[in-house]
């Protein structure tokens, strides 16, 4: 086990394990939302900035959250303007996202396989810039959620009724896709544009099965993105496999055998 001590793979070890905090826990709410797609939309936005970066010599975490921010920003606003067909604006601006960046492909055909990275991560190449960036991105996304976890609770369950209390719901819809954003673009380079989703989808799904109350659904996201993490960054260190794919399908393997066990556990019943 010498990859242990290898300094590349505790800097994938630390990044992974503070995306594997932030990621499920915004997860938790927007699946609780039926905005699970938002995570893929804002992931293939990503990669369009990522793609800009690389063309115009800028760092290209920096632009592809510029480009997430923006798409969140957009998503909202469309969001008002289809209120009765509310996942129109998901499918609009994925479309848009993955639109530029295919122009941007074909724009800078020296780095497609460097973009490529991107897409499906490099968990591995994490330098001290990256984890500075998911550090404070991390940071910023804990602070939020827990200074205002009351309210986004009340949002996620009845926005009706929190509108009807003079909860700003406009404010807190927005914060959260910009938290959204914040983490997407922080997390493309872990686990990579295409399977980003399933850190904040997986884990949420998982909880729906094993926990009984918001407060243990909670603590359940973090454990079951925190133990595919590690377990799959060992696996992936040890047997020369894809770091990113290999975390993802651990998750499935986890939710799978939740599955199984409370239909175990119902016909025992």
């Amino acid at each position: 086990m010498d990859i242990l001590t290898s300094e590349f793979f505790q800097r994938a070890l630390i990044g992974g394990l503070l995306i594997g905090v932030t990621a499920p826990l915004l997860g938790l709410f927007l699946v609780l939302r039926r905005l699970s797609m938002i995570g893929d939309t804002l992931a293939h936005v990503s990669i369009a900035g990522v793609a800009l970066g690389f063309l115009i010599g800028v760092y290209p975490i920096a632009v592809g959250l510029v480009f997430a921010l923006a798409a969140s920003f957009a998503i909202e606003k469309l969001r008002k303007a289809y209120k009765t067909y509310a996942e129109l604006s998901i499918a609009i601006i994925m479309s848009g996202g993955v639109a530029l960046a295919s122009l941007l492909f074909t724009l800078g055909k020296g780095f497609n396989m460097t973009v490529t990275s991107y897409m499906f991560g490099s968990i591995y190449t994490l330098n001290d810039t990256d984890l500075f960036v998911i550090g404070v991105v991390t940071a910023v996304v804990l602070i939020l959620l827990r200074l205002h976890v009351k309210e986004l609770f009340l949002l996620t369950f009845d926005e009706e009724a929190a509108a009807v209390n003079g909860l700003p719901v406009r404010y807190y819809n927005l914060m959260m896709s910009v938290l959204t954003a914040l983490v997407i673009s922080a997390s493309i380079k872990i686990v990579g544009a295409l399977l980003v989703s399933a850190l904040l989808t997986i884990p949420a799904a998982c909880s729906l099965v094993a926990a009984r109350s918001f407060r243990q659904s909670v603590f359940t996201v973090v454990i079951v993105a925190e133990a595919a993490v590690i377990a799959g960054l060992l696996i992936a260190g040890v047997w020369n496999l894809a770091p990113g794919g290999t975390i993802v399908l651990l998750l499935i393997v986890i939710l799978l055998l939740l599955l199984v066990g409370r239909v175990r556990f119902r016909i025992r019943g």
